[in-house]
């Protein structure tokens, strides 16, 4: 009777171990589907490779490892993470940030530009602290209007 009942707690370990990785592995010919939930052939041919692969003692690693030899990197649900697909997920974070960045630089340096040059006509003349604020006022231009889309709609309602 113990032995009964230790050889139904194996094979129920076994069972949930084999569904574990099932769920985990994409069906190749549903796509969307683990091949838990997938009723195909290859879904049940690979359900049956990985309980004959766990029944001859194969850890979860070596199985998965098999099944992405066979059948490709994208059977599994969560391939591994490597260089390419790192470069994969970061370059339009990269381009996008790099743009950015540019964008605030060159709009810092027209702004820098300006009062700089302003400074320089000014400088060697005389000018009282008062009579320097005026004319710095007066040679630099303000910023221009925001440019979004609520400044752009007060703007054409004539709303100030």
């Amino acid at each position: 009777m113990e032995k009964r009942d230790e050889d139904l707690k194996k094979a129920q370990m076994l069972d949930a171990r084999a569904r574990n990785i099932s769920h985990n592995v994409r069906c190749t010919e549903c796509g969307s589907q683990s091949i838990e939930d997938s009723q195909a052939d290859v879904a049940i041919l690979l359900r049956q490779l990985i309980r004959d692969e766990i029944g001859a003692g194969k850890t979860d690693k070596e199985i998965y490892s098999k099944l992405e030899d066979e059948f490709g990197e994208t059977v599994l649900y969560a391939p591994k993470f490597d260089m390419q697909t790192a470069s994969l997920w970061l370059t339009p974070v990269l381009i996008a940030g790099g743009t950015a960045a540019g964008l605030v630089y060159s709009k810092h340096r027209q702004r820098t530009n300006v009062h700089i040059m302003a400074l320089d006509l000014i400088r060697g003349v005389s000018l009282t602290p008062k009579e320097r604020v005026t004319i710095l006022d007066l040679l630099i231009p303000p910023p221009p209007p925001p440019q979004g889309v609520a400044s752009r709609l007060r703007r054409s309602l004539n709303l100030r």
